[in-house]
Parts: structure tokens; C-alpha cells; sequence
């Protein structure tokens, strides 16, 4: 008679926190899989072409393995992919890709997880690491069902070059509806629709990058940078281009519209502008649907938790969450420091004693060379 499988971990999401976390398990001598809904690892495919980090290679590296090519460059979309791909690869990680989990359940001392084949998996812990990224928060305005444009999320946006001579309105005020607005901008009438004014914050600062500044003051790490961080996290990060933008009149910033009209907008000021799109860059709203029982979720739908570490369910636990440490925690950079933290309380909840790497620090460990795309 076969003996069923318990494992002592199961991830759920294999982007770049489940890779982290997947990291520091196999360290440990763990016995754990990971599991992927889609055929890709995390998001970024997903994401639009002209994506760029934010961070420069340098400061955009998982655990014990170093993002390749120029530490100055900001790596973009394809490259990210291409870097997440390999790092798994190349230490072998059990990803089971296309597998949705459907349903988490705590029987006892065991999780019982169910996936969408109807497979059950059983395992002594779970750490969930399927992003804040998955599910788009689209608002909802009066007139938007009798629009006869085009609506979309900045999720669904791919190409600029699809909506050239096209009449725009880009909702948001981070990065990510900045950049877009910007690029479109080139081919296209844009109008950066926002509920307050866009504040920036400096790229490059005295000839550094920002990330230099936060890792060399450890602003990502104290509760005085997270204090000061969370007062700031709102501003978009800018080498000047975007702000001369706006100040040009190039790309237009006007208050958030009031309602929809069946073919455009209706402003602030009560005026009427034509528009064949609009795309809201409006971020994400949490989405844990496999997580059934009850006290782990909050009204909102968030986790329940103490950096990453469910408070209401033992064995449970959380990586790549806004703020779950720091700003930098739902980033490529901020995954190791969190996915560290994480897995060490999973170890004392196994009453697995830690090895000796995990007293050192994870930039310390691993391979030292660059991985080669």
C-alpha cells in the first residue's frame, strides 16, 4: 500500500516571494512543493511590454543568486521573467505549474489543500506567496455600463502602439499610471486623471539611485524607515522626464472626472470631453479565495497576520504582502528578507532545529557569480 504524501510545506504562487521562500526551504532540507496556477512564474509576463524595475539590478536579486548583466540597469519586464525562469532552474525548485489551489483547509495538525484537478495535498504547514498582484481593482462611476469606450484595467494593458490617435484617460496617480500615461503620450491624447496631485520623488539622487540611499541608511529594515517610507510611499519615482512632462502640458493632469457620459467623461469643473478609452491604474485588492477558514481573513478580505505569520492559524503563513515589512516587501528585492523571516518561524513550528546558514545573512550565502541568461 502506498503511503500518502505529507509534505512539510506547500507554497502557493511561484513568483518571485514563492521562489524566496522556496529557497530558504530547500536550504533547510525541507520537503515542499510549490504551486503555480499558470504556466509562467508570478506575474510579470503578464504585465505591460515597457515595464521596467524600479530598483537597479543590484538591488533586485533573490536569495543567492545575483540578477545578471549592469547592477545600474533598471531590468525590464522580459528580463525579470527571463531571471525568474532560470533561478529556478537552476536550483531545481518542485514547481508544479498549472495548479490552482481551490480551497485550503486546517483538519487537526495538518492543511489539507485541494487543487482544481481535485488532487489533495496534505502538508504540517502553508505558505502563501500568490501575490497582491492577481486581482485589479476597477472602480465603479455612474454612467460607466452606458460607455461606449473602451474600459480597462493597467493589467490588460499591453502595447501603446494599439492605441495611437486615440483619445485617453489614464486613472492613477502611482508609477505604473504615470509611465503608462507618459509613453501613450507620445502617440496619443492623454489626460492623467487623478484625486490628487502627483508628488514625486527623485530617481537619482546626489549621482545615487534611491535604493542606494534606503539600503545604505537601512530604511527598508528599521521601524523609523518604515514609518518615514509609509508617509512617502505614494510618490512616483522620477528621473525628471515625467514631471517636465506634466509642467510642459505634453502630457495633461486634471482632477479625477466626476461620471461617465456614453462617449466620454464628464469633469470636475462640469465640462465634457469625447474619449474612446480609458484605462484605470487604480492597483490591486487582495484575493485569497483558497483560504476558507474562518478568523484567517480579515472583512477586507487581507490576511490576519504579524509579518507574514498568521495570527489566527498556526502553521500559516504570508510572503510578498504590501508592508508586511517594509516598502520593499511586494518587490523582486524585498522577497528574500521577508521569505527569510517567514521560514524560520515555519522551522519552529515544525520543531526543525535551524541550520547554520540560517544564522547568516542570505547575501552571505548561495552562489556569488551572476546567473547568465
Amino acid at each position: 500500500m502506498t503511503q500518502e504524501i505529507i509534505y512539510d510545506s506547500v507554497v502557493i504562487g511561484g513568483g518571485q516571494s514563492g521562489l524566496a521562500s522556496a529557497w530558504f526551504l530547500q536550504r533547510e532540507g525541507l520537503d515542499f512543493v510549490v504551486l503555480e496556477q499558470s504556466g509562467n512564474l508570478g506575474s510579470w509576463a503578464h504585465y505591460y511590454d515597457s515595464l521596467q524595475l524600479f530598483s537597479p539590478a543590484r538591488y533586485s536579486s533573490l536569495p543567492g543568486y545575483p540578477f545578471p548583466g549592469d547592477p545600474e540597469k533598471y531590468p525590464s519586464r522580459d528580463e525579470v521573467v527571463q531571471y525568474l525562469r532560470a533561478y529556478a532552474d537552476h536550483f531545481q525548485f518542485p514547481v508544479r505549474y498549472h495548479t490552482r489551489v481551490e480551497r485550503v483547509e486546517k483538519k487537526g495538525e495538518l492543511f489539507r489543500l485541494t487543487t482544481a484537478g481535485q488532487e489533495i495535498l496534505q502538508t504540517r504547514s502553508v505558505l502563501c506567496a500568490s501575490g497582491p498582484f492577481r486581482k485589479p481593482y476597477l472602480p465603479s462611476l455612474p454612467g460607466m455600463k452606458q460607455f461606449q469606450g473602451a474600459v480597462l484595467h493597467s493589467l490588460h494593458y499591453h502595447h501603446a502602439e494599439e492605441y495611437r490617435d486615440r483619445s485617453i484617460a489614464v486613472v492613477g496617480a502611482g508609477n505604473s499610471a504615470v509611465q503608462i500615461a507618459y509613453e501613450l503620450a507620445q502617440l496619443a491624447e492623454v489626460t492623467l486623471a487623478t484625486r490628487r496631485p502627483v508628488q514625486f520623488t527623485p530617481q537619482v539622487f546626489l549621482g545615487r539611485d534611491i535604493h542606494y540611499w534606503t539600503h545604505l541608511l537601512r530604511l527598508d529594515q528599521s521601524r523609523l524607515g518604515k514609518w518615514l517610507l509609509q508617509r512617502r510611499s505614494s510618490g512616483v519615482l522620477d528621473t525628471g522626464r515625467y514631471k517636465a512632462a506634466i509642467e510642459a502640458k505634453t502630457l495633461r493632469q486634471r482632477p479625477m472626472f466626476q461620471s461617465f457620459g456614453e462617449r466620454g467623461v464628464y469633469w470636475e469643473d462640469g465640462s465634457y470631453e469625447d474619449l474612446d478609452t480609458v484605462i484605470f491604474a487604480t492597483g490591486f485588492v487582495p484575493s485569497f479565495p483558497y483560504l476558507i477558514d474562518p478568523g484567517v481573513l480579515d472583512e477586507s478580505g487581507s490576511p490576519i497576520h504579524k509579518h507574514g505569520i498568521s495570527l489566527n492559524c498556526k502553521g500559516l503563513y504570508f510572503v510578498g504582502l504590501p508592508w508586511q515589512s517594509s516598502l520593499a516587501s511586494a518587490t523582486i528585492r524585498g522577497a528574500g528578507p521577508d521569505a527569510k523571516t517567514v521560514v524560520q518561524e515555519l522551522l519552529l513550528h515544525l520543531n526543525v532545529a535551524p541550520s547554520p546558514f540560517q544564522k547568516r545573512s542570505c547575501c552571505q550565502s548561495g552562489r556569488k557569480t551572476p546567473l547568465r541568461l
